[in-house]
């Protein structure tokens, strides 16, 4: 998965470390090793697979770390790593139980429940974020909001309001979203077993039984629908998170327009400065949150196009949206991080007087 920027320069002006490491190389393998023992257990457990077999799964798979050398050059080859890591796996285990390793599963429903397990941690992040930000948001009305402010329509000076009528929209929208965010969860952290073709063929009359224990596991639930190329949710969350990011960006431009020479509406600590003028104060993370929900709104027209899964299975638009949902998810977390910092740094809402 690609992060939001490879410049280390800018890895904290555009990036988030948290994030990136909920969705990175040492979660996403951790997540397809937790799919192949919990799958193994509910295997066992319905009567599909031995189970002294599924007990040495789970306890050769504890630690296993796979040959990162094979497994790159082998996702090159086949265009993902499942086969190449479930061999691995089999090499580790040995015996008869290699052979009930993965036993009816297809590479995307390991790969696209480690999503939702990589999800799980991210969701509950951005729900925190989200709650900070609202708090800032309520003590900047309880500071300020009393204090007059000329309204501006179409950028010309309107009418007089007070600080609390513009703090309170940004405050709503943001509240609006999380309100939803649980919903938008629901639907996200699900299960995906439906074998090659999606008709789970064979598990036969047992793959329910399986599906719940699994889910159980692993903190998910079973979907009543097949997941493959089904990709509304994931449509879904890329709405959610430019909505969020576009949230946050009105919040940016109102700031930085507020923090204009001659407006003087606001006043931030530690502005940015400039090579060339020293005597600016720029409002850098004002603007990185219109940047970031301009980024957003860009990449929500690619996950569109990844609805478009052909058939039974797509690669290319399951691939497009590895390159785009994680990024969208880094910049919706770098803009909740950068709005936090940005209302820490106000101490002056309101008309000079």
């Amino acid at each position: 998965m690609m992060a939001l920027t490879a410049l280390p320069y800018h890895a904290r002006l555009l990036g988030d470390a948290d994030i990136a490491d909920m969705l990175g190389e040492k979660a996403d393998l951790a997540a397809m090793i937790r799919f192949e023992v919990a799958l193994a257990r509910a295997e066992a457990v319905c009567g599909l697979i031995d189970k002294a077999h599924a007990a040495t799964i789970a306890a050769r798979l504890d630690g296993f770390q796979p040959d990162m050398a094979r497994l790159t050059q082998a996702t090159l080859r086949d265009g993902v790593p499942v086969p190449e890591l479930v061999t691995q796996m089999r090499e580790a285990i040995g015996g008869k139980a290699a052979a009930a390793v993965h036993f009816g599963a297809t590479t995307q429903d390991v790969i696209d429940t480690a999503l939702a397990l990589k999800l799980k941690p991210v969701l509950g992040l951005l729900a925190q974020r989200l709650e900070t930000v609202d708090d800032l948001l309520s003590s900047l009305i309880q500071r300020f909001g009393s204090r007059p402010l000329m309204a501006r329509s179409r950028m010309q000076a309107a009418i007089m309001i007070s600080v609390a009528d513009r703090v309170a929209v940004w405050r709503k929208a943001l509240a609006q979203l999380a309100s939803v965010l649980p919903g938008v969860a629901d639907r996200l952290l699900i299960l995906s077993l439906a074998g090659a073709a999606g008709t789970a063929d064979k598990f036969g009359d047992r793959i329910g039984p399986v599906r719940v224990a699994m889910a159980t596991e692993l903190g998910l639930t079973a979907p009543a629908y097949v997941p493959h190329t089904d990709r509304d949710r994931i449509a879904e969350f890329a709405s959610f998170l430019s909505r969020l990011t576009g949230a946050l960006g009105k919040v940016g431009i109102d700031v930085a327009l507020m923090a204009q020479n001659g407006i003087d509406q606001i006043e931030l600590s530690g502005a940015g400065g400039s090579s060339a003028m020293p005597h600016k104060r720029n409002p850098v993370l004002a603007e990185i949150l219109v940047t970031l929900a301009r980024f957003n709104a860009s990449q929500v027209a690619g996950i569109h196009q990844a609805l478009i899964h052909e058939q039974e299975r797509s690669g290319s638009a399951w691939t497009l949206e590895w390159l785009i949902l994680p990024q969208m998810i880094e910049a919706g977390g770098t803009a909740l991080s950068h709005a936090v910092a940005l209302l820490q740094s106000i101490e002056r809402i309101g008309e000079a007087g």
